[in-house]
């Protein structure tokens, strides 16, 4: 089942070229409702459907979630790429995105007029549907509602304007990308090797799988939920494998007109076209 956010606070389903409008069906306004128990919607699934996918507006597919989670340098050749001499981090690394710093599938990542090095990483996003403190590994997975798909952009300049600290170059309002949905129907998708891409303009950035992880999603789950209780529609990001634009030589940064596509397997393709921020 695929939920989506439309229509600025409307709840539905797509369903291929058809949405269902669980906001009408069953008077759902907050997408928290469904994740905890989204087989409650299945029923309303029926009869024609209210609006063509093609004709509705989607929104970030929880435009409130409590938290939104970063994973930071979870591939292991994205480890390498810092050339530091570092092993292998022992923990995740983690920081912290707010909703506004994100576009939903299809509108637009924008350059701020401070920087021109608006970066992309394309990621697999975990949506929490069940809460839980200190979960173990071996139940992470059932308290996951959904997977979806990010483009946790990056201003790059920014996220080195303090010694410890990235929240600057990751916060710009618009800066990243989520969406279309959240697909909670993960049977037969085998989530420790699924694959995840980013193209440029149709051309090849990053591609990996998430047998590459450092910390695959349960660890994450787990680690999280130690020191925190994960509650309903919290948002996971979990990683991006190499290949962003800082990586190259010279770094290539997105540019107004760019069309960013990250497909992630068996889930879908999230959007977004570059634009200067007015």
């Amino acid at each position: 089942m695929k939920l989506i956010t439309f229509n600025n606070t409307r709840i539905g389903v797509a369903d291929g070229d058809n949405v269902y409008d669980l906001t009408t069906r069953l008077g759902l306004s907050d997408m928290r409702d469904v994740l905890a128990n989204p087989a409650a919607a299945a029923p309303a699934l029926n009869g024609p459907p209210d609006a063509l996918l093609a004709d509705v507006q989607l929104e970030l597919p929880i435009t409130n979630p409590p938290r939104i989670f970063c994973i930071g340098v979870n591939y292991m050749n994205r480890n390498e790429e810092y050339k530091d001499g570092t092993e292998a981090p022992k923990n995740p690394s983690v920081f912290m995105r707010g909703p506004r710093s994100f576009a939903p599938d299809g509108g637009d990542m924008l350059i701020p007029p401070e920087s021109e090095q608006l970066d992309y990483e394309g990621e697999i996003v975990l949506v929490i549907g069940t809460p839980g403190r200190r979960i173990p590994e071996s139940a992470a997975m059932d308290h996951v509602a959904g997977l979806s798909v990010m483009n946790e952009g990056t201003i790059r300049d920014w996220v080195r304007h303090a010694k410890f600290n990235v929240t600057q170059g990751k916060n710009w309002d618009a800066s990243g990308g989520f969406g279309p949905w959240i697909e909670t129907d993960l049977t037969g998708i085998d989530v420790t090797d699924m694959r995840v891409e980013t193209r440029v303009n149709g051309e090849v950035r990053q591609s990996d799988t998430t047998a590459s992880m450092a910390f695959p999603f349960a660890r994450i789950v787990a680690y999280l939920s130690t020191f925190t209780t994960l509650e309903t529609g919290d948002v996971i990001a979990t990683g991006t494998p190499t290949g962003a634009g800082a990586r190259f030589d010279p770094p290539i940064w997105l540019k107004e007109g760019d069309v960013v596509e990250v497909t992630v397997e068996s889930i879908g393709t999230l959007t977004n076209t570059i634009a200067r921020e007015s």
